[in-house]
């Protein structure tokens, strides 16, 4: 067994990933520019908020809809008439939600966003009932990351439905920012390393 003194806290990367990190250092300023591209979404994405909200209504329609027909091909190659109907009727569900959500996607934000709040609420609950049984090190940032979720959840359920038309919007908006921003932070590690 071979033993390697760690110079920090994560260990060396593998051969292959230090390949690939040395194939993209060329293309630094393409990626910062994704980077400055998304974050730039991310901004218009919180200044018009709502319009961000419709835009993440439309796109989960989208999905359900996908979801629905890929549920509905499920059932027609079933074996049996029961798995044929309950396959059929859950992809119909999702494609008749999905089209309500099209046609009125302010109500679809607040319904989406009452789901958003309890399911947040119930994350930090069981993320919360976990960190309590792991060990020191770890109980401490789950802990704290639980009870940050659980409070979001709450806030956002406490001003429901006069939020419902600015929330997904937001959180649309901050994930873009960040990812934007970890984008730039990427490409210009690479240009100087």
């Amino acid at each position: 067994m071979a033993y390697s003194v760690k110079t920090g806290p994560f260990p060396e990367p593998p051969e292959n990933l230090r390949r690939v990190i040395e194939s993209l250092r060329p293309r630094w300023r393409w990626i910062v520019a994704l980077g400055v591209l998304i974050a730039g979404m991310g901004v218009a994405a919180l200044v018009l908020v709502v319009s961000a909200t419709i835009a993440s209504v439309y796109t989960i329609a989208v999905f359900m809809i996908v979801a629905g027909a890929a549920e509905i091909a499920t059932g027609l190659g079933a074996k049996t008439w029961r798995r044929f109907v309950v396959w059929i009727i859950a992809g119909l569900a999702y494609i008749i939600v999905a089209v309500f959500a099209l046609a009125q996607p302010l109500i679809a934000a607040a319904f989406f966003t009452l789901l958003l709040g309890g399911g947040m609420i119930a994350t930090g609950v069981v993320r919360i009932y976990l960190g309590v049984h792991l060990g020191a090190p770890l109980r401490g940032p789950v802990l704290l990351a639980a009870v940050l979720t659980a409070l979001v959840g709450i806030l956002i359920v406490a001003g429901w439905p006069a939020n419902s038309f600015v929330i997904l919007g937001v959180l649309l908006g901050l994930d873009l920012a960040f990812w934007g921003a970890a984008w730039i932070w990427f490409g210009l590690r690479l240009r100087r390393h």
